[in-house]
């Protein structure tokens, strides 16, 4: 039953790819080369990224061909520049990508266009422009990487391996609870198991969200409730249980506090509700937007960060001594006295620190691929066409590794040097060559708030433990999802740097 199921699904790919292709021959546009079809993705599905690659190094454009349109995938940044910035308008989130998004993700930044985008567009960007935000996150960082590295310290003594990306999730997911909810979720010391419960749900829920782009059958699953959609509906009510009590908890944690001066609404939950009454299920909405953007985007860089340097111990050493230069602590032995005196000054004096971080991003983008949707008939900048309906999506991960973007020697290569000037500075390439942050008017708003974190947690650990792989000979790689998560966790083995250095 299943063979002749394919047969008919590939029969009707293959009239539709010659249907298509007589269209073309017809008329004078022309359009993408064919580099295959999504059923190709769907038997790629464990390494797409790396194939979708093969395919961005053959041609900078293709075409992937599905039973109801085309998807057009490009790495060539001259068209990614015309999607994200120069016709912006033509090229949103569409309702393809909202039906497959909005179960997880609702109404939220990342799912809509028009006025839902530009609304929380500007509340969000206020939001992030703040310096108190800054501030009170920089606060929660260092709190939670003192947490984090006494948990490390404990293994580097007991000489027991550890799953860092499992302790990097915790970590940056406590922290975007304290910073954006006002929560003290702590599932970094597994005091809380339901907040345990809830990132456990909302990682499946990823991973099973995405299936949708290459499952043709989701819809029927999902209307009759069994596998892959059955079990993203039971995640989806853990997700919502957890996140509408929060809700509910911090409304009533408003109105109590009402009339207290002295109560403090650092958070930004508290500051949308101190406003108006806003609907539960558009706060419900923004919260899993900010998760997804604070929690698995960080950890996950975090996570390659750390992968790289077990694999360039060289330039792991490097960093470690920029960070010892820069806060001027060779004689500091206290993480909790180190982490209190990292100084905004400190942190933007480390270039190869924050050059590290980018070329890990470069390789290892935490969104690996971004949909987009035509909205009307548009001609790319590299003349070739594209249809009103078709799936139009740029790879942060296929453009890493181009070597026509980054040059043909070392483009697989990790350098951070590539990204140092002649004065030792940061170098900025183009957003629409380096996409991991996006680029335009839906440029990444947390971007600096993801750095400040990423560098805190990186300069802590680095100034006061060595990481090693625990197996040198584990082969790493990702799981598909959203976000690019490592497949199974890294286990790595951390040393203290000194032995006199004793975590408190």
């Amino acid at each position: 039953m299943a063979i002749i199921f394919l047969v008919i699904i590939f029969s009707i790919v293959s009239i539709r790819l010659l249907a298509r292709k007589l269209y073309e021959k017809q008329g004078k546009k022309k359009y993408h080369p064919i580099g295959g079809t999504v059923f190709h993705q769907l038997m790629n599905f464990n390494r797409l990224h790396d194939y979708m690659t093969d395919l961005a190094g053959k041609y900078k454009t293709y075409r992937l061909i599905s039973p109801f349109r085309s998807e057009i995938y490009t790495s060539d940044p001259a068209n990614v520049e015309y999607m994200l910035k120069t016709n912006f308008e033509n090229f949103g989130k569409g309702w393809y990508n909202y039906s497959i998004l909005t179960d997880l993700l609702g109404d939220g930044i990342f799912t809509v266009d028009g006025d839902k985008w530009r609304e929380q567009r500007k509340v969000s960007s206020y939001e992030f422009s703040t310096r108190v935000l800054r501030d009170f996150s920089s606060v929660v960082f260092r709190k939670n990487v003192i947490r984090l590295a006494n948990i490390v310290s404990e293994a580097a003594f007991s000489n027991e391996p550890m799953d860092i990306q499992d302790l990097f999730m915790k970590a940056t997911l406590d922290s975007i609870f304290r910073v954006a909810f006002g929560v003290e979720l702590d599932t970094m010391c597994g005091s809380n198991e339901e907040g345990a419960k809830f990132s456990n749900a909302f990682d499946d829920a990823s991973a099973m969200t995405l299936w949708r782009y290459v499952d043709i059958l989701w819809r029927i699953k999902r209307a009759l409730g069994f596998g892959s959609e059955g079990k993203l509906k039971k995640n989806l009510r853990v997700i919502d249980e957890f996140v509408y009590k929060l809700i509910s908890s911090k409304s009533e944690k408003m109105h109590k506090s009402h009339d207290d001066p002295s109560w403090k609404k650092d958070d930004i939950l508290s500051r949308f509700l101190q406003f108006s009454e806003t609907d539960p299920k558009y706060l419900r909405d923004i919260i899993l937007n900010f998760i997804i953007a604070g929690k698995d985007t960080t950890a996950t860089t975090l996570s390659w960060f750390i992968y790289m340097l077990c694999k360039h111990p060289l330039v792991q050493e490097k960093v470690a001594k920029e960070i010892e230069d820069a806060t001027d602590s060779k004689d500091v032995v206290d993480i909790s006295e180190f982490a209190a005196s990292l100084s905004e000054e400190a942190l933007e004096r480390m270039h190869y620190l924050h050059a590290a971080l980018t070329e890990t991003l470069r390789l290892y983008p935490a969104v690996p691929v971004d949909a987009k949707f035509c909205l009307s008939d548009d001609t790319m900048p590299d003349g070739f066409s594209v249809k009103k309906g078709d799936m139009v999506s740029y790879q942060p991960y296929a453009m890493g590794r181009m070597r026509f973007i980054w040059g043909d020697d070392d483009a697989q290569d990790f350098k951070p040097e590539r990204w140092i000037d002649e004065n030792g500075c940061f170098r900025q390439e183009s957003p629409f060559k380096f996409t991991a942050f996006q680029a335009g008017p839906r440029i990444c708003l947390g971007k600096e708030f993801a750095y400040r974190q990423m560098k805190i947690f990186s300069a802590v650990l680095l100034r006061f433990f060595i990481f090693k792989l625990s197996d040198e000979k584990q082969t790493v790689k990702y799981r598909t999802m959203i976000n690019l998560h490592i497949d199974g966790g890294l286990n790595v083995r951390a040393f203290h740097r000194r032995l006199d250095n004793k975590a408190t």
